[in-house]
């Protein structure tokens, strides 16, 4: 039985993750020395067209369902070439902080809606970000939703 519980506690041992030591910052991704916004902008337009009103999934990476982090990390692996990682706890960890005043296209809005319970977004334009809503599923949203402006945390800017 020992035996058993050991084997078991090696092989879970093995699936775990250990993002604290990638540095996102130097996988893979483009150096942004002039971005073009307009371009960025219907990068990620494109990407809400094919995913709009997919449902919410916690953990799915899939248009059978998916997640506020993972729709984020796709989003920018495949429409900006930017490697993220996949939770919403280590996107917070990379980029630098943004004053509301300064959002620009591409950045990344976290929410803090519980007590450890964060959710992530991308700022497009003129107020408006994209996100994986709980109920909705893959929607634009507004900013100055009373919702969205009362649990608006952090902004993150990681292309520039």
């Amino acid at each position: 039985m020992k035996f058993i519980f050991l084997l078991l506690i090696l092989i879970l041992q093995g699936c775990s993750s250990k993002y604290d030591s990638i540095d996102y910052k130097t996988i893979n991704n483009k150096p942004s020395e002039s971005l073009d916004y307009n371009k960025i902008y219907n990068n990620l337009l494109t990407q809400y067209k094919n995913w709009e009103g997919v449902k919410y999934k916690y953990g799915g990476y899939s248009k059978k369902g998916i997640d506020c982090s993972a729709f984020v990390q796709k989003t920018f692996k495949e429409k900006l070439n930017f490697n993220l990682p996949r939770t919403t706890y280590m996107q917070l960890k990379i980029g630098e902080d943004i004053s509301p005043e300064d959002l620009a296209t591409g950045d990344l809005l976290f929410f803090k809606t519980g007590f450890k319970t964060n959710h992530v977004g991308i700022y497009l334009k003129n107020g408006r970000f994209m996100h994986v809503s709980t109920k909705k599923g893959v929607i634009i949203s507004r900013l100055d939703n009373p919702y969205f402006s009362k649990h608006l945390w952090k902004i993150r800017r990681v292309l520039y």
